[in-house]
């Protein structure tokens, strides 16, 4: 993902935290992916941050590290 949105010039930050770590980061964020392994709390993070867009990364896109469809769809739902 980074390299994509350098290669765009898209300025962001992209960080990668444990669920431990959500309640000191997630404030900031202004888009939260979650990895497939860990889809299952979708739930939990979504009502943590009821104002920021939540998803699960899809798993193909995950596992052949496709971070330019993975930045597109960050993107979209930030509604860039």
């Amino acid at each position: 993902m980074r390299d994509a949105a350098k290669e765009e010039g898209f300025e962001c930050n992209i960080n990668a935290y444990s669920l431990e770590e959500m309640n000191n980061y997630g404030p900031d964020a202004d888009v939260i992916l979650l990895g497939p392994q860990v889809r299952y709390n979708l739930k939990k993070v979504s009502d943590a941050f009821p104002d920021k867009p939540v998803a699960v990364i899809d798993m193909t896109l995950y596992g052949m590290m496709k971070g330019k469809e993975v930045l597109d769809n960050a993107k979209k739902l930030m509604g860039c």
